[in-house]
């Protein structure tokens, strides 16, 4: 009975700090995930914060889709090679990765934010990530590339076991901030209606 704590100390959550290359990892095991987000955006110029809300989807090989369902419907794909977009029931408008470059490494980066790919954030930002204990952690971004150190000053992430905050200060001095929350990783791969949103839209 005296071998117990030798065997039970080291698995104790409490003795083991997170790391940049352990979030990467534990993100790499979620190459779909499912959440709902809130957004709040703080304009300088605005008296009162816009605020949005709705589904997203992250799929690690094929791209984002993000669905706004209030204060009106918004939907957007982003994948390799084109965004497209449609608010209202509008036509979509598209924009592709010749006619807008700088939105596509945008997107790159959109990506490499929720899988933590660690390569694709130290090719564009100063790094400071931080264990918080009990399993969570902080990551600030701060850009050190030409255009996102004239858009941004600094992109701060937070979260445990998923990303759950993202927060965006911009150069104006306006802040946009991100809450995901009810994370799924199931079903694991594509419905049939994301499948044909990613190749149709």
């Amino acid at each position: 009975m005296k071998l117990w704590p030798f065997v039970i100390l080291p698995l104790s959550p409490f003795t083991h700090a997170v790391t940049l290359d352990e979030l990467q990892q534990r993100f790499t095991e979620q190459p779909l995930v499912r959440a709902h987000f809130d957004q709040t955006r703080t304009i300088k110029e605005m008296p009162q914060p816009l605020r949005s809300q709705g589904e997203m989807l992250i799929a690690r090989d094929t791209g984002l889709l993000w669905d706004q369902t209030s204060p009106f419907p918004m939907r957007l794909m982003l994948n390799d090679t084109r965004m497209v977009q449609i608010i209202n029931g509008q036509p979509p408008q598209t924009i592709t990765a010749d006619n807008n470059p700088q939105m596509f490494q945008f997107n790159h980066l959109l990506r490499a934010l929720f899988q933590a790919d660690r390569k694709v954030l130290e090719q564009n930002f100063r790094i400071d990530f931080q264990d918080k204990g009990s399993d969570r952690w902080t990551l600030k971004l701060t850009p050190v590339v030409t255009p996102l150190d004239k858009i941004f000053t600094s992109i701060d992430l937070s979260g445990k076991t998923y990303l759950e905050t993202i927060q965006l200060n911009d150069k104006q001095g306006d802040l946009t901030d991100i809450t995901l929350s009810h994370q799924r990783l199931t079903p694991a791969t594509l419905t049939d209606d994301e499948r044909k949103r990613f190749a149709a839209e």
